[in-house]
């Protein structure tokens, strides 16, 4: 079997941890198929917890559930015995294990050289700790204190602890997202909410949106295959790159962090249709005549919406969406006071925040720094073209245009960091293209203290109306 393996693996061009994690990640469809074929909630979050540790088991080994139990015991504790500040101190000691995981594993540079452990996982099922916590810490608020997004998950009842592991290591859905609420995974099992019968009959099959995800999947690894060869990180190193001018340069950290995400959007549609097949991914009913049936809750990612994104501030609705919508709820909102706009604070510690989870690499934080900044030079552009008035087409669509080449450049140029995760590779490669992401962003954001236009008038576009 070892050999078998071994020969599979280095056929494929990856190493053989990373082929046992591929082929327990494949499993988790129809591992979550299977769950809707298992009676009573009672079993199915048995099943859930099971079927999710096995699969961890055979991926990462015996240690990695031991791994996984050690945030899973502290959130529910808190839950237990400090209900009115779980949610805090569950963000903390989550945050906390996680950290310390990160450091003594120093899984990035594992995952460069093609290697693999736990660690992802553990980053998905911390969120999903968090999450469960800070609901049930909100069960306590009045309910006119609470954002919309509170008063929909919040918990008033504390979840048994066979729901709460279910919840946590659903049929592998720990593996690499997405997350979801502990909220919603109750009312899918017991077929309670969008997932109760109604007159329209049972919830809709979710074998058309599965097939769609799978293709998406197998598109996109080809992608990836075929572009890695040609434009990989040991590139950006590499003496052909030294020779090159400024614009190649640019353009090759363009190409090499364009393939990049190939690999990653096929991850994100495994476990989309890993979700969907289960269910689980159903969020509601159009709005549309006729209606349709919505998948948005396993949805991780729009490929096309990164790709040609106009404007920076649309890049964490359409890249890693749950964990974007994570970090809104729980943490960007969160630190708004009441009464109060949010401004570059929030926005910088929400990125930070990323930032650590992800762990503690200098190319990490410099990224989530430099999408900080990205996000508000963005704003500043924004802010230009809504000021453009209407009769002037012409240079609204430059505006339009002008921010859409901005996002690519200094997406790019930023992700560079998350690439290859040293401060000196990250500077270096930074400094090859003359910062060039770093000063636009930096110049627009003064620029925009300095030229504020004049907010358009209401009631004077609706004259001209």
């Amino acid at each position: 079997m070892a050999l078998e393996m071994e020969s599979m693996a280095s056929e494929i061009g990856v190493s053989v941890p990373v082929l046992r994690f591929l082929l327990c990640f494949v499993a988790t469809i129809p591992v979550s198929f299977t769950h809707r074929f298992v009676p009573s909630p009672f079993g199915k979050h048995l099943y859930a917890a099971l079927s999710g540790a096995f699969l961890s088991y055979l991926s990462f080994g015996f240690s990695s559930n031991l791994h996984f139990l050690v945030p899973m015991l502290l959130g529910y504790l808190t839950m237990v015995l400090f209900r009115p500040y779980c949610g805090i101190l569950t963000f903390l000691l989550g945050f906390g294990y996680l950290i310390g995981c990160h450091v003594y594993y120093m899984s990035g540079d594992a995952w460069k050289e093609g290697g693999i452990d736990a660690t992802g996982a553990l980053m998905v099922l911390t969120l999903k700790v968090i999450s469960c916590s800070m609901s049930y810490n909100d069960g306590l608020l009045k309910e006119e204190e609470l954002r919309e997004a509170q008063k929909k998950n919040r918990l008033i009842e504390l979840p048994s602890f066979i729901e709460y592991v279910g919840y946590c290591l659903c049929c592998g859905s720990h593996f690499a997202g997405p997350v979801f609420e502990i909220k919603d995974y109750l009312e899918w099992t017991e077929r309670k909410g969008i997932w109760a019968p109604t007159e329209k009959g049972p919830a809709p099959s979710a074998f058309g949106a599965t097939i769609q995800a799978l293709l998406q999947a197998a598109i996109c690894m080809a992608l990836y295959l075929y572009l890695i060869p040609q434009y990989n990180i040991s590139g950006l190193n590499g003496p052909a790159y030294q020779e090159w001018g400024f614009w190649k340069r640019l353009s090759y950290q363009y190409m090499s962090c364009f393939t990049a995400r190939w690999k990653y959007y096929f991850i994100w549609s495994i476990s989309e249709a890993a979700v969907l097949i289960s269910g689980l991914g159903f969020s509601g009913w159009s709005d549309t005549s006729p209606t349709k049936p919505t998948w948005d809750r396993a949805k991780n990612v729009d490929v096309l919406g990164v790709e040609f994104a106009k404007s920076s501030v649309q890049l964490p609705l359409v890249w890693n969406i749950q964990v974007s919508t994570w970090l809104r709820h729980y943490v960007y909102d969160r630190l708004v006071q009441k009464g109060k706009k949010p401004g570059f604070f929030q926005l910088l510690a929400t990125q930070t925040t990323s930032a650590v989870w992800h762990g503690l690499y200098p190319g990490y934080i410099i990224f989530f720094v430099q999408s900080a900044l990205m996000i508000a030079g963005s704003r500043v552009l924004y802010r230009w073209q809504q000021a453009i008035p209407s009769n002037m087409a012409m240079v609204k669509n430059l505006l339009v245009f002008i921010s859409f080449a901005y996002t690519i450049v200094v997406l790019n140029y930023s992700a560079v960091g998350f690439m290859v995760l040293t401060l000196q590779e990250t500077l270096a490669l930074y400094g090859s293209v003359y910062y060039i992401g770093t000063i636009v962003p930096t110049v627009l954001i003064l620029l925009g203290n300095v030229i504020k236009p004049a907010k358009p008038s209401r009631s004077k576009a609706r004259k001209e109306q």
